[in-house]
């Protein structure tokens, strides 16, 4: 292989002049399809680097988010070098956590211990991230140590114990028969599950989109009934911390205000434009190319003379930084386990939804064997990622399933991607400047892009449930049932939740008063019900399990084509298997009799026809493929 081929590739799938010819709409020109490169697919370095860069920048506002939340609200609200480091420990994290999903290792002695081949990594381009999960877990519990005397740092290392602890629940999850896992985890239950994924991550999206995640959840104090009472200080029962105001660079607005908007739309549209007018190389690369769009607009734009762009990030980052620059210790905390044991039962149906949605934007069967295994692996890699997670100072990571809209944007499934997106965060974390340059990104812009990536989850979801029989009473009442209450606590989660900065007042189970372990149970329980691709997931696989199967129904050989309604000079001349004089035939039944009779006189005539084989010639637009009246 040469350095040319090694560096761009070779043959017609790397005919860069092709790749880069423009589209001209509505020409009547034949374009250049886009081509899709499979999950074994030698790329090239620079075609691996760039699409790598395009997964790295759609997944690092979901990455950085929940340790970024976690230290400035409930570790250390002031310490700017502290919420820093954070940001590198999870870049770093799940750079390396990348790359063992994506690598997929063999475990020794698994085979003669289990029968099976077992394995860490699931082997697509499946990668990994900080898991917003645990999230509310992790600020609940920080702020209760915090209540207690419990020094914020402190208590953020005893989470981590707690959470390599409970990462031991999802490696016996792993380690579950194959068979038993698809008992479990029928494709209704995966269409159930991608879609309820899909559905909360466009609404992550939004939240970004209006000017970022924690200003959009407290909205409600730009309320006017609520508004004088918010502030600083004794006089004001309403805390101002954390606020509706977002900050995107210098500018502080509050949340969905339309200068935000119109920073998010600008991404938008430009994918528009690309997907009208540019080119086969463009529409491979068009999440990163109108990511970049939206922030150039972004840093040529000010609000009242305030930049956008802050590039004070860039500049306050330290040149080199790395994991264990800073140190929390690695404690305990009892209160949280019952949550945190709940919270991997939900990454765990999450993962097995993720790696399903994979394998369908990677054109790859969900009904074989492979799939299975790379199920196992897939939560093995997230209970060793969680545990290597908690040693690198980091919160628990799991399958992020955005990336799965990058795939099918880009029409690249190739593990070689997975690798150069590993490398993209580790160098992101480590050259800090990188990070700074990335967080720089004004939360509107990126929300233009992680929402319309989201809903390509949301559209995989979708096509799962195009490949099931929806004409099954059974399968359309376990999808109605899991969905309607899946996305309905999606769409509006206090029912069960607390409101931001507002803990144990859900009036489901308020339990401000409670022990200390009850409290535990009851955030628990909350999660487990306030996520939509949980409770939604549970309810499809307890219905999967006690419904019986539909009953068979009688096979009647007359149809009516759609073609035919209205069309009354031909009106049954087709419909029945057979055609020629005998269809005739019974289709002079079927004119005066019921249903069920024409069904049997249409039977008859195909058998009379059979016997006597009486040839009819037909005109050509008569003629119709065998393999159509087959399906007839």
């Amino acid at each position: 292989m040469g350095i040319k081929t090694f560096l761009f590739g070779e043959g017609e799938g790397y005919n860069y002049r092709a790749l880069c010819m423009p589209t001209v709409p509505y020409c009547g020109k034949a374009q250049h399809p886009a081509k899709f490169y499979p999950l074994d697919e030698p790329l090239p370095l620079f075609i691996s680097l760039l699409m790598g860069l395009q997964h790295a920048f759609s997944m690092v506002g979901g990455l950085i988010t929940p340790p970024y939340v976690v230290f400035r609200f409930s570790v250390d609200f002031l310490d700017v070098e502290l919420q820093q480091y954070a940001i590198v420990a999870a870049l770093i994290t799940s750079g390396i956590c990348t790359l063992i999903n994506v690598t997929r290792f063999k475990i020794p002695f698994t085979k003669k211990l289990f029968g099976r081949q077992l394995y860490v990594g699931s082997g697509l381009l499946s990668v990994m991230g900080t898991s917003f999960t645990f999230l509310p877990i992790f600020e609940i519990s920080i702020r209760q140590m915090k209540a207690d005397g419990i020094e914020g740092t402190t208590a953020y290392g005893k989470m981590l114990g707690t959470s390599m602890v409970c990462a031991v629940l999802e490696i016996f999850f792993s380690v579950v028969p194959g068979k038993i896992i698809k008992a479990i985890f029928p494709p209704v239950v995966c269409a159930v599950t991608v879609t309820l994924i899909g559905i909360a991550l466009t609404g992550t999206g939004m939240k970004y989109w209006g000017g970022g995640v924690v200003c959009a959840e407290m909205i409600w104090k730009t309320h006017d009934q609520v508004a004088d009472s918010v502030g600083f200080g004794e006089e004001y029962p309403v805390s101002a911390i954390p606020g509706p105001t977002c900050q995107n660079g210098s500018v502080y607005l509050t949340y969905g205000s339309a200068e935000f908007i119109g920073l998010g739309f600008s991404v938008l549209i430009f994918l528009v434009f690309i997907e009208l007018f540019g080119s086969t190389f463009m529409k491979n690369c068009n999440v990163i190319l109108a990511l970049l769009f939206g922030y150039m607009i972004a840093g040529v734009s000010n609000y009242d003379g305030l930049p956008y762009v802050d590039s004070s990030k860039i500049t306050a980052a330290p040149a080199i930084n790395f994991l264990w620059t800073q140190w929390f210790g690695i404690g305990f905390y009892a209160p949280a386990v019952i949550p945190m044991i709940i919270a991997y039962i939900v990454t765990t149906v999450e993962t097995i939804g993720d790696v399903t949605a994979t394998h369908e934007v990677s054109e790859l069967s969900v009904k074989s064997k492979e799939y299975t295994r790379r199920i196992q692996g897939s939560l093995m890699s997230d209970a060793v990622c969680s545990i290597l997670a908690s040693l690198f100072t980091s919160m628990p990571n799991t399958t992020f399933s955005q990336n799965n809209g990058v795939i099918a944007l880009t029409k690249c499934a190739s593990r070689r991607a997975g690798y150069a997106t590993g490398f993209w965060l580790i160098l992101m974390g480590i050259l800090s400047k990188i990070a700074g340059v990335i967080t720089s990104i004004p939360d509107a812009v990126l929300g233009g892009m992680t929402i319309f990536l989201f809903a390509n989850v949301l559209v995989s979801g979708i096509n799962l449930f195009a490949s099931l029989n929806l004409k099954s009473r059974r399968i359309r009442f376990i999808s109605a049932m899991s969905l309607a209450v899946g996305a309905g606590v999606t769409v509006w989660p206090y029912a069960f939740l607390d409101m931001r900065a507002s803990s144990y007042t859900a009036a489901f189970w308020e339990c401000a008063d409670c022990s200390e372990t009850m409290k535990g149970v009851r955030n628990g329980v909350s999660i487990l019900l306030s996520t939509g691709y949980c409770i939604g997931s549970l309810i499809a696989i307890l219905l999967n399990g006690i419904l019986p199967e539909d009953p068979e129904e009688p096979n009647i050989k007359g149809s009516v084509h759609w073609s035919m309604i209205g069309d009354e000079t031909n009106a049954f001349d087709k419909s029945i298997v057979g055609g020629g004089t005998a269809a005739s035939a019974a289709t002079a039944g079927l004119s005066s009799t019921p249903e069920g009779e024409a069904g049997a006189e249409g039977e008859e005539g195909e058998e009379d026809m059979v016997q006597e084989e009486v040839p009819v010639e037909k005109s050509p637009d008569e003629e119709a493929p065998e393999e159509t009246q087959e399906t007839a």
